[in-house]
């Protein structure tokens, strides 16, 4: 069984969180602050109960910024916009699994179009669903919160699932990172990486009165200092 390579840990910013009516200007602050991703929540006030941005934000933030545009399409039928998001400069293209009910097929024809494809799945819904799909999965995403708001806890339960996950992935044989998004801070932090994740998204803890972004990347960062993952095996300092 080939054993998964050491990764370390990137963090995204999610824009969610940050001024609306500054939007460029937040994430060029988390651009000079070293971040490694914007992630732009897209809510189509169905398939969660906000509504918040389209293409046209992805395209304005693509002229502001150098850095991966993660979309996440909290949508109901996602492969009806899946064009129009390649096109405004997004990156990667994360659809829902509970929206897509061919999802394998809206996982091919985001990478037909250049994109990376990734999968969220709730914190009700079950590994079992990605099992058909790894292959075609560039990067699985946990909600570690119910999806539609920023400043929500972490799910305790969540972590068990991340750690399975990890799991089904080694048994593959495959390196497919695992994002987590909703409840990311400096405290659960070090706590979601050991369990498996290697891309942490931020919101409301990234963007917030009590410190710069790039203060809050740097707590973040030092949080999961030296935890990586080697194979199957949880490695921290001594």
């Amino acid at each position: 069984m080939r054993m998964r390579s050491e990764q370390k840990i990137q963090f995204v910013a999610s824009i969610l969180s940050a001024d609306f009516a500054n939007l460029g200007e937040d994430a060029q602050k988390a651009e000079a602050a070293g971040i490694d991703a914007i992630q732009v929540d897209v809510m189509d006030g169905s398939f969660v109960p906000v509504i918040t941005f389209g293409a046209g934000v992805v395209k304005a933030l693509r002229r502001c910024v150098n850095l991966f545009l993660d979309v996440h399409l909290m949508i109901v039928e996602p492969e009806r916009h899946l064009s129009a998001f390649a096109e405004a400069g997004a990156n990667r293209l994360l659809v829902h699994q509970e929206t897509c009910v061919h999802l394998h097929r809206v996982l091919q024809l985001i990478r037909e179009l250049g994109l990376e494809a990734g999968v969220s799945i709730n914190p009700a819904t079950p590994l079992t669903v990605l099992e058909e799909v790894l292959d075609l999965t560039d990067l699985i995403q946990i909600m570690t919160v119910n999806p539609g708001w920023g400043g929500q806890q972490l799910i305790e339960s969540q972590l068990d699932k991340i750690d399975r996950l990890r799991e089904m992935i080694e048994r593959r044989g495959l390196e497919i990172p695992i994002a987590v998004d909703g409840g990311v801070d400096a405290t659960t932090a070090p706590r979601l990486a050991e369990a498996g994740a290697t891309v942490l998204i931020s919101g409301s803890s990234m963007y917030n009165d009590r410190a710069s972004v790039e203060d809050n990347l740097t707590a973040l960062r030092e949080s999961v200092a030296g935890v990586v993952w080697r194979g199957w095996e949880r490695v921290r300092p001594a």
